[in-house]
């Protein structure tokens, strides 16, 4: 059943994938990612782009009270979790899914829930599309952050953005490299991917049914 909504101020906060090159000097640069193509499909909305790249949880929160809680957002959207994974492998500095789920907790717990007035909630599933050998290893710490957010998402009544498993399905056909040349940054078409995959959760609707459908027109 798809939800109606009126599109409001849409927030969205995460890493590098959220951030994608905007101008963080000027409030209304949105990037060239998924944010701006999501802006494009909700003309009516107002969007707010507060990404910033390399960000792990604890950088989220660092900053929350800066760049989020002033924002006044009808819909957050929070996005982080590679980083948490990808910082273990170069650079040695792990996060534990454990202490990822705390400190995931901890922003959360500054949001408001949406009959208190506070803003509804979509949460995006970090993915990975490994396209060197060693980066297959990377998965298995992925996960565990992969299964704190869909465990918050249920817990808050947050909509969800299964983008891991999307995105692990459109690379059989096209390839990971060719949506994500590093396995973590999108191409405009994994872009396109995300953004539409966000536009599903957030008029619940069935995310899978519209990458299918994206497959067989570029098939």
């Amino acid at each position: 059943m798809t939800r109606s909504a009126t599109p409001g101020r849409l927030v969205f906060v995460g890493d590098s994938i959220t951030d994608a090159g905007r101008d963080r000097g000027d409030v209304t640069s949105l990037g060239d990612g998924y944010v701006s193509l999501v802006a494009r499909a909700l003309p009516d909305a107002e969007v707010v782009n507060v990404g910033v790249g390399g960000d792990r949880a604890v950088d989220l929160e660092a900053r929350w009270e800066r760049d989020v809680a002033p924002s006044a957002p009808d819909v957050l959207t929070v996005y982080v979790g590679v980083n948490d994974t990808w910082r273990r492998f170069d650079a040695g500095d792990a996060t534990s899914a454990e202490a990822f789920e705390a400190t995931y907790r901890r922003l959360l717990a500054r949001v408001a829930a949406p009959d208190a007035g506070g803003p509804r909630l979509v949460l995006v599933e970090p993915f990975l599309l490994p396209v060197r050998d060693e980066q297959r290893g990377w998965l298995e710490d992925l996960a565990g952050k992969r299964d704190v957010v869909a465990r918050l998402a249920a817990e808050t009544g947050a909509a969800l953005v299964p983008l891991h498993s999307l995105l692990t399905r459109a690379a059989e056909s096209a390839g990971a490299a060719t949506l994500a040349p590093d396995g973590v940054h999108p191409t405009p078409s994994a872009s396109r991917i995300i953004a539409d995959a966000w536009l599903a959760a957030f008029r619940g609707e069935d995310a899978q049914t519209i990458v299918d459908n994206e497959a067989r027109l570029q098939a």
